[in-house]
């Protein structure tokens, strides 16, 4: 028996009721039939000061067009947007925020499906993370990367922002030249141009299934994102028609293959508190280990930025994701997708057009090159590094502490002439997690001092509770849990503690005896940040700690299914 639709609860009403459902609804020029059409809800995250996704409106449209071909009745609706560029302190702080809203407008909306316009960082995994709480049919349209910038004759791209600050501090660019480089850059729509976070999330949405093959990788200005947006809309109809949900794409072997081509992409850190959060949406089992048993042994399938030369859109000329797909099949689990078929049989006809760009199994970039969980009294629930982003002779390294309390005491001392730092030195930041920032900003990839970079020296050991931006490099600990705001080991760090990395080894040690460290706790006391009211406050009571991803305690899990009570 077919299933009847949910939007039905809505619009079949007889009496007042359904009086009022129906005639608001026809003062946009709706016709009475198109009520007993599944309704899909187009759920967009268009905001001018979100950058990355002020292309969307237009998305939109393609969307609506594959809709209605189809028999559907479309209907957009705004949720909260997160403008990575602009918004502070950070948007991961209101990454929870959004995922509440895009729930809630889902879940009390006469909607069958849903279609997700996503790009920006933290869009992806709060559409995702609200949809999955719902569990209606669900469709991703990945908003895709800007083209390269070109600055005299060269490739200018994300990653080059953190070589032109050191730039800066050196005194070899003034404000003039800045500011040509940055009307050079941002050449088209989309989100940033190389494997950072924007693209790692796409690339997480098609791994785990949730968009149609090839999606993650077309650039934002080129025609064929508006037709596989249009085929998407074609698609979330038939997914309504079946009954496909999210919780059925959803499982704990699609989080799996989600780690493996994280891993073989060269994807950025950020993805693990993003894909921990989605996991406990859908009441999967993930834990922190798992990035490390499953992907830290994935060989770099990619030479994509930062942790490589090419860009998103040289990606996609060889292939996109399919073809890493194609590479990993011995790796990968047959899950289903959102158009029905499994990831492998989707990746079958695959073909690569450089091998410049994208490698084969039998020949990769580099053996190893997932994300390696670090432990011990310094991390006790864990802290990460992504090795290919890291300087090889840092991997093992032994080193005193200088410490930054925060991110203004950072700021304040970096370039201060009293700085005691030497090339074998570790920079650690503290009260940049989760509660501390709070947010968990993208600081940990803190920018070596002047006297340093100087020398010639390019990378330091970085410890720190933040994360850092996908499109950054560096021997950076990130997400260190507990983070020091919660009281864990890092709060008690202190200038000139010996500190030893060994990332083989999968330890991160702070060498302290006992007595010293109980004198050090007597003395702390948790940082006031005097914030009372609002969101805010309600995320700091709430927050869980990185290796759980960062969600919201009362968030896990999906939305109860409440009765849908009549307010006229």
């Amino acid at each position: 028996m077919k299933k009847k639709l949910r939007s039905r609860a809505w619009f079949d009403k007889k009496g007042r009721d359904g009086f009022i459902y129906r005639a608001w609804m026809k003062n946009q020029g709706i016709p009475d039939d198109e009520f007993h059409k599944p309704i899909i809800g187009i759920c967009n995250t268009w905001s001018e000061l979100t950058p990355c996704n002020a292309h969307f409106r237009e998305l939109a449209e393609s969307v609506k067009r594959g809709v209605l071909e189809s028999g559907g009745f479309p209907v957009e609706f705004p949720v909260m947007s997160l403008g990575e560029t602009l918004m502070k302190p950070t948007t991961m702080l209101y990454r929870n925020l959004a995922s509440m809203d895009v729930e809630e407008s889902i879940r009390a909306n006469p909607l069958d499906g849903v279609v997700l316009l996503c790009g920006c960082d933290k869009t992806t995994p709060s559409l995702i993370m609200g949809a999955a709480s719902v569990d209606l049919p669900t469709i991703v349209v990945s908003g895709g990367a800007m083209l390269t910038g070109r600055y005299k004759g060269k490739p200018l791209a994300t990653s080059d922002v953190w070589r032109i600050a050191d730039k800066v501090t050196l005194g070899e660019l003034d404000d003039s030249e800045i500011r040509e480089m940055e009307s050079c850059f941002g050449r088209s729509k989309g989100h940033c141009m190389v494997m950072g976070t924007a693209s790692t999330m796409a690339v997480m949405t098609e791994a785990l299934g949730m968009s149609l093959p090839g999606c993650a990788a077309i650039p934002a200005p080129d025609s064929r994102k508006k037709v596989i947006a249009q085929l998407s809309g074609r698609e979330i109809m038939k997914m309504v028609e079946e009954d496909r949900k999210v919780s059925d794409i959803l499982t704990r072997e699609a989080f799996e293959n989600a780690i493996v081509v994280n891993s073989a992409t060269g994807g950025s850190s950020n993805f693990i508190v993003h894909l921990l959060a989605i996991a406990g949406r859908v009441g999967v089992e993930l834990d922190l280990k798992d990035f490390d048993t499953i992907g830290s042994k994935i060989p770099l399938l990619t030479n994509l930025q930062p942790a490589g030369e090419y860009y998103m859109e040289d990606f996609y000329y060889a292939g996109g994701l399919p073809v890493v797909v194609k590479e990993l099949q011995s790796y990968l689990k047959e899950t289903p997708t959102a158009n029905g078929k499994s990831i492998t049989e989707n990746s079958a006809s695959a073909v690569n057009y450089n091998d410049d760009v994208l490698a084969s199994i039998d020949s990769p970039f580099k053996e190893n090159a997932g994300i390696v969980v670090v432990y011990g009294n310094l991390a006790e629930n864990g802290a990460v590094i992504k090795p290919a982003a890291a300087s090889e002779h840092l991997l093992v390294h032994k080193g005193k502490a200088v410490v930054f309390e925060d991110i203004e005491d950072y700021h304040a001392r970096i370039n201060t002439p009293d700085l005691q730092i030497d090339e074998t030195s570790i920079m650690v930041l503290k009260n940049a997690g989760p509660k501390g920032y709070p947010g968990m900003a993208e600081v940990g990839n803190m920018a070596l001092p002047k006297s340093i970079l100087e020398q010639g020296i390019t990378d330091l050991v970085r410890i720190s509770d933040g994360r850092m931006s996908g499109t950054a490099y560096g021997t950076t600990v990130l997400h260190v849990s507990p983070e020091s705001a919660a009281g864990g080991m890092l709060a008690f760090v202190e200038n000139g503690d010996e500190i030893t990395l060994d990332v083989p080894n999968r330890s991160l040690t702070l060498h302290i005896d006992e007595e010293n460290l109980a004198q050090r706790k007597a003395n702390w006391e948790a940082p006031d940040l005097g914030i009372d009211r609002g969101y805010i406050k309600l995320y700091l009571e709430h927050v869980e700690q990185a290796d759980k991803g960062a969600d919201m305690d009362f968030l896990r899990g999906k939305s109860v299914d409440m009765k849908l009570r009549e307010s006229h």
